[in-house]
């Protein structure tokens, strides 16, 4: 069986990186194949490269405050793309009222900072498991 393919990404103006680049790591631990898609990032970027990359995740980094506008275009984007068995999933300052109505929309479990990267890479790997086929 191949490695679980993540794409992590940085979305919109938010320059800060560092926590993306955290989990990153801990994802390539956990055996993941992890591609990083660097600063300033637009939506349609992020689906095309996880098109190109064929990805089983994408995980958004966010901090910006921008959640209700990034998480949506770029949940519709992976809808207009066929991309209906990949998980979107992120983490960041993520209010949890916001991160309800983001589940709500189909995007997966959301991360606040300080969550135990084990948790990360036991969700990320179960839902692959049940959702994707390779």
């Amino acid at each position: 069986m191949r490695p679980i393919r993540v794409l992590v990404a940085k979305v919109g103006l938010d320059g800060h990186d560092r926590g993306a680049k955290v989990i990153a790591s801990f994802l390539r631990d956990a055996g993941m194949e992890v591609i990083y898609t660097g600063l300033r990032q637009t939506p349609e970027m992020v689906v095309a490269s996880a098109l190109q990359e064929d990805v089983d995740v994408i995980g958004i980094s966010i901090l910006s405050g921008a959640h209700n506008t990034v998480f949506p275009k770029v949940k519709a984007l992976m809808n207009e793309k066929g991309l209906n068995d990949v998980l979107l999933t992120g983490g960041g300052i993520i209010p949890e009222k916001d991160m309800k109505k983001l589940n709500d929309m189909g995007v997966g479990k959301l991360f606040p900072p300080g969550t135990d990267t084990k948790e990360i890479v036991a969700y990320i790997t179960s839902w692959v498991k049940e959702h994707r086929k390779f």
